[in-house]
């Protein structure tokens, strides 16, 4: 699990709730990205995860599912990212409505291919934040604080800085990035274009494209070609 996602520098995030094309999916999933991520924080079903995981699946890279809902896992992933939101404003989306998840299907979890992925959220006005209820007014010291928590105390893999849908404070990130010891730090928010991709890329482990990839396609395959070297 944790060896599959050390070699993760690019990741694609697709959303089931949006419409991407198969010429469109071909490019992506073909880009030489590293994995495809899906997941969205809201519009999320089975029946919608369950149609882009299939179309996924005709390509040669990892697909892992981001779980936003009880309801819309779906069998068939290589892994299944377990967000806990840190700087949430209620425990319920640190650690209760996995509590329940244990409770009711514990007995068929697939414990093994679970990665868990510790959130800050910074956007205040992304869907996840409000969803969360996350503090956003947090100082780059604050935010290394819960980076240093799951790092040293929690032991999780992964620490995920998310601004959803605008550039982030990369500063920050880097400060953040110098706290960690053995979590990999994953990047998510306002990465557009090249020159985004490349600045981000400096200061974290792993950088997350998603939004692009709908508005600019050609702009979102640049991503991959400046992360991972290819030119």
């Amino acid at each position: 699990m944790k060896r599959m996602i050390e070699g993760w520098h690019h990741v694609f995030k697709l959303d089931p709730d949006r419409e991407i094309g198969d010429a469109e999916l071909e490019a992506v999933c073909t880009s030489g990205t590293d994995a495809i991520m899906v997941g969205g924080s809201s519009g999320v079903t089975y029946d919608n995860t369950a149609e882009l995981l299939s179309r996924v699946r005709q390509y040669e890279l990892p697909c892992v599912l981001e779980v936003s809902d009880l309801e819309a896992v779906v069998p068939g992933f290589d892994l299944y990212m377990i967000p806990m939101v840190l700087n949430a404003g209620s425990p319920e989306w640190m650690i209760g409505h996995h509590a329940q998840a244990a409770r009711q299907y514990g007995y068929m979890i697939p414990w093994d291919m679970l990665v868990p992925e510790g959130y800050v959220v910074l956007n205040p006005d992304s869907t996840v934040a409000k969803i969360t209820g996350s503090n956003v007014n947090l100082s780059s010291a604050e935010v290394a604080g819960y980076a240093l928590i799951a790092d040293r105390l929690l032991n999780l893999p992964i620490v995920y800085i998310e601004y959803s849908g605008k550039l982030g404070d990369l500063e920050l990130v880097k400060e953040v990035q110098r706290t960690l010891g053995h979590s990999r730090l994953f990047y998510g928010g306002g990465i557009m274009d090249a020159e985004s991709a490349r600045r981000a890329a400096a200061v974290c482990d792993t950088v997350v494209v998603g939004n692009v990839v709908y508005s600019d396609l050609q702009g979102a395959l640049d991503t991959v070609r400046v992360v991972k070297g290819l030119t």
